[in-house]
């Protein structure tokens, strides 16, 4: 037997001020994007928003329903988003942001695992990675490289 250690790299970002312009403008679309989320049960907002090669941003919400497994997260909205709309195009970015009913979310806040694999999907289909831009409400800003860096092992279309 031998133990293995993965380690995950990331960019920690005090402030929106410290981004580069376009992912500072991405990130306030993943924030105007929380106004459009549906989440009369958990309350729990979440936006996202895509930058595409071409530079044009699309955004997505959560969409909640009283069927709790026929949710949307805010960021499979999007990736439908461009796969309908922009069907071509590389994804180079997604910025991601949250709000909360009874707290400051002074934290970013990871994609769901669903949204994990649906990222991983779309950088392997592309065979490009998305940067992403995550942030909580407030607080630092979390950037990495690929999804695959927020889901270690992923499991793709190489094993079918």
């Amino acid at each position: 037997m031998s133990q293995k250690k993965l380690v995950v790299a990331w960019e920690e970002i005090k402030s929106v001020t410290d981004l580069i312009p376009i992912e500072a403008k991405l990130l306030k679309l993943a924030k105007s994007s929380l106004k459009n989320a549906y989440a009369p049960y958990s309350n729990f907002q979440v936006g996202a928003a895509i930058l595409l090669e071409n530079g044009a941003m699309i955004g997505g919400s959560n969409q909640e329903n009283a069927a709790y497994p026929m949710c949307l997260c805010a960021e499979r909205v999007a990736l439908s988003a461009v796969a309908s709309q922009h069907p071509k195009l590389i994804i180079k970015a997604m910025a991601i942001t949250v709000k909360a009913p009874n707290q400051i979310i002074g934290q970013p806040a990871m994609p769901c695992g669903s949204c994990r694999q649906a990222l991983c999907e779309k950088e392997y289909q592309q065979k490009q990675p998305i940067r992403l831009v995550i942030r909580g409400e407030e607080g630092p800003i979390y950037c990495f490289q690929s999804a695959k860096e927020i889901l270690p092992f992923s499991f793709d279309a190489s094993f079918l």
